[in-house]
């Protein structure tokens, strides 16, 4: 594979799909055919986790927790986790949701890490350093949002109305990540990056399944 979609397709799978994707993208300075490869790939196996994920989860008797665990480390976007995890039960739910989101926060660090990369890559090809770091602010409000429910007892009854809202815009993005799954998506994706996509993901899913089943990471 060429070009920055490797890279994409890797940030997706280890931290958070799409969202990942967005963010690392303009400062890796990607180009809009390595976008649409990395988002393809990521969001055809978002669509494959949410009809299997429950499935399988059923199938090896995990309990609530192991599930919501095991969906949140190997299924790539927040949407996705929220979907498959609502299928299996309301703790799932909660503990899926809750851990996902806090690995949603290593964008923070690796975006830095990468912008850092880039200005040394620059300067050295360039002669010229500046490089301007798209910070993924849906991060920020999470902690505030977190920050405020848990230390503000007046926010409580507005943030049962963010969440009811929280859970149609899920929904929605579920529905949006479905239809944009086409013939075309799938031609425009190609075997190469979608190959990765599967080898990587199936890697962190075993992985973080056989951690979850032996009892090395709980919740």
């Amino acid at each position: 594979m060429r070009g920055n979609s490797s890279f994409l397709i890797t940030t997706g799978t280890a931290i958070c799909g799409g969202s990942a994707i967005a963010a690392i993208g303009p400062i890796l300075q990607a180009n809009e055919e390595e976008m649409a490869v990395s988002l393809g790939t990521i969001f055809i196996l978002n669509s494959i986790a949410l009809l299997i994920f429950p499935p399988i989860g059923s199938a090896l008797h995990l309990s609530q927790s192991q599930f919501g665990l095991w969906a949140a480390l190997a299924i790539h976007d927040t949407s996705s986790v929220v979907g498959a995890a609502t299928k299996f039960g309301p703790q799932a739910l909660v503990i899926g949701t809750t851990v996902k989101l806090a690995r949603a926060l290593w964008i923070v660090p690796l975006a830095l890490a990468t912008g850092a990369l880039m200005r040394r890559r620059l300067k050295k090809t360039s002669g010229s350093s500046r490089l301007r770091i798209q910070f993924p602010w849906f991060i920020a409000f999470f902690v505030l949002a977190a920050v405020l429910n848990t230390y503000l007892p007046a926010f409580e009854r507005p943030a049962k109305w963010l969440f009811i809202v929280g859970r149609l815009g899920l929904t929605a993005t579920l529905f949006l990540i479905g239809s944009g799954i086409s013939r075309a998506t799938l031609k425009e994706v190609g075997w190469r990056p979608l190959l990765l996509g599967v080898l990587l993901w199936l890697g962190v899913g075993l992985t973080s399944l056989f951690f979850v089943r032996t009892g090395w990471i709980a919740f």
